[in-house]
């Protein structure tokens, strides 16, 4: 087991409040040895390096403004230069927890996997909105648990946001391709493929502050939608049922829909139980308000990712598209 010493590497966007409410959360971490942290900032007009010289009597940064490439793109830019030999990648809009490096390092050492994925909760502090998509996003009665620590697969896709990554596995892979979205996955898979194991760190969850609306919460699943079909044609041996499950749930509730007004109710209450299931579940957790929120982020959930995917099949499937070709938004050059 090699000695452990930790990068955190960040790449931002115009987002310097986000930034200094992470870096406010680094600093109070309960963990006593060396560790680095590298800020990417992606060709920002708003830049948060006055920020960063803020924090660097409390926490050891390193700065680096490069032009605009993505994020996948800036993360391996911050491996590069990052000085230690595993890195730990995080969005801009997270919050750590105290206890998320000693959790991450304990875990490691019983365990050790040269990459992790850590689950995402919702703090006290976030708007209804917020509590809402992050149930929707995160309950095992919507993604089966996969980003709240409900992971029961036998391999696990660890999700930018908060995920590990050792310095041997990046240089064996190059780190991140130029999908956007579903970077990470397309990472997972290359990873398992070249004889790394991944895993499920369910202590070292962090708090992760969308910064969203409903419009932009559809634009992005459903982007999530198009990229997963794409991922089954380039890895076919990863393909599964379970993602076809948001497109099967929308078919089924247009059927309900029509088969109501034929005179067969059943169906619809199939559909009514479903939705009443979740706010149930989310208010008992969050309380009524944001249980009437969960039941719609579910429902923009399910019908963005849907129609994406059904959308993305139809193109590269049935007409035969390339996928950069066909959907161009989803790459970087």
């Amino acid at each position: 087991m090699i000695e452990l010493n930790f990068s955190f590497v960040i790449p931002v966007y115009n987002r310097p409040d986000e930034v200094e409410k992470l870096l406010l959360s680094i600093s109070q971490l309960d963990y006593h040895k060396s560790f680095e942290v590298v800020i990417v900032e992606d060709g920002s007009a708003i830049t948060c390096e006055s920020v960063c010289s803020r924090f660097r009597e409390s926490v050891n940064i390193s700065y680096f403004f490069k032009s605009n490439s993505g994020p996948g793109e800036s993360r391996n830019y911050g491996m590069q230069k990052a000085k230690g030999n595993y890195f730990i990648i995080l969005d801009s809009d997270c919050i750590l927890p105290k206890n998320y490096l000693l959790a991450a390092e304990n875990a490691l050492i019983s365990d050790y996997v040269d990459c992790y994925g850590g689950p995402d909760a919702a703090h006290d502090s976030f708007t209804s909105l917020q509590k809402a998509i992050n149930y929707s996003m995160t309950s095992f009665f919507t993604t089966g648990g996969i980003r709240g620590g409900g992971e029961q697969l036998d391999k696990f896709q660890p999700r930018s946001f908060n995920m590990g990554l050792s310095k041997v596995a990046f240089q064996a892979t190059d780190g991140f391709g130029k999908i956007h979205p579903g970077e990470d996955p397309d990472l997972s898979i290359r990873l398992w493929k070249a004889g790394y194991r991944t895993r499920l760190i369910k202590e070292a969850y962090v708090y992760h502050e969308r910064r969203i609306s409903w419009k932009l919460f559809y634009k992005q699943v459903h982007k999530f939608g198009m990229v997963r079909v794409i991922l089954n044609k380039w890895y076919p041996d990863t393909s599964k049922l379970i993602y076809w499950l948001p497109s099967l749930f929308l078919i089924g509730l247009l059927f309900s829909f029509i088969s109501f007004l034929l005179g067969y109710i059943w169906f619809l209450f199939l559909a009514l139980f479903y939705f009443l299931l979740i706010f149930i579940d989310s208010s008992i957790k969050n309380g009524a308000i944001i249980g009437l929120y969960s039941v719609f982020a579910v429902i923009v959930q399910f019908t963005g990712y849907g129609l994406g995917f059904l959308k993305s099949y139809y193109y590269l499937n049935f007409l035969k598209k390339e996928e950069k070709n066909q959907f161009p938004q989803l790459f970087f050059k």
